[in-house]
C-alpha cells in the first residue's frame, strides 16, 4: 500500500472515530462540582491535585487549599502559590505526620481545626476548588469522623469541586466520590535508599 492509501485510509478512520466521539461528548450535559479523591500507594496524589489547582487558576477560578498533614514542610508549590494571592486561599495546618508528632492529642486538634477552615472554604461563595492535601491520613487515623465528613460533604454547593488526597481512602468516601484514580505504585526511589527530594517529593 503506497503512502498515499495509507494516508487515505488513516483520514477515513479517524473521521469515523471523529464521528462516533462526537456522538457520546453530545450525550453528557451535565456540569457539576465534582468530588474528586487521589488514593493508593504510589507517588503523586498531591502532584496531581496540584495540578488541578494550577489548572483551576489559568482558567481565572479562586481556589482554596488545606494541608492537613505538611504544615510545618516548606514545600514548592505552597511558594508557587503565594504569587496567586487574588486567587489562592492557603492554609497549612498540620504538624507533620503523626511518627513525626508522636502525640495523638495535638494531632487531632490539628485535624479538627484543619477540617473546619474547610468546611469554610468548601461553603463559601468565593471559592470554586478546594484541595483537601492529605486528608486521608487524618480519616484513617480517625481523628475526624468519616461520617459527619461524608454528611457534611453532601451538603457542598453544587458547583464547587473538591479534592482529596491521600493514601487508605475510606469506603464511603469512595463511595460518594464523582472520580476516584488510585496511584499505583510500580516503582520508588525511596525503597532504593534515595531520600526524599527538593521539587520531587516537596
Amino acid at each position: 500500500m503506497s503512502e498515499d492509501e495509507l494516508d487515505a485510509r488513516h483520514a477515513e478512520k479517524m473521521k469515523k472515530k471523529k464521528a462516533a466521539r462526537d456522538k457520546i461528548l453530545a450525550t453528557k450535559t451535565i456540569e457539576k462540582g465534582l468530588l474528586i479523591v487521589h488514593t493508593g500507594k504510589g507517588k503523586g496524589k498531591s502532584t496531581a491535585a496540584f495540578g488541578l489547582v494550577f489548572r483551576a487558576l489559568g482558567n481565572g477560578m479562586k481556589v482554596g487549599v488545606v494541608q492537613f498533614v505538611k504544615g510545618k514542610w516548606e514545600t514548592g508549590e505552597r511558594k508557587v502559590l503565594e504569587h496567586f494571592p487574588d486567587q489562592v486561599t492557603m492554609t497549612a495546618m498540620g504538624d507533620g505526620f503523626t511518627w513525626e508528632t508522636q502525640d495523638r492529642q495535638r494531632d487531632i486538634a490539628a485535624a479538627k481545626a484543619a477540617w473546619e477552615r474547610a468546611k469554610a472554604l468548601i461553603m463559601d461563595d468565593e471559592h470554586d476548588l478546594v484541595l483537601l492535601d492529605e486528608m486521608n491520613i487524618v480519616l484513617r487515623y480517625d481523628y475526624l469522623d468519616i461520617a459527619d465528613v461524608v454528611a457534611f460533604l453532601k451538603t457542598k454547593p453544587e458547583k464547587k469541586h473538591v479534592v482529596v488526597t491521600g493514601r487508605n481512602a475510606k469506603d464511603e468516601l469512595i463511595d460518594l466520590a464523582d472520580l476516584v484514580t488510585e496511584m499505583t505504585m510500580i516503582k520508588h526511589p525511596f525503597r532504593s535508599g534515595v531520600k526524599a527530594q527538593k521539587g520531587i517529593e516537596f
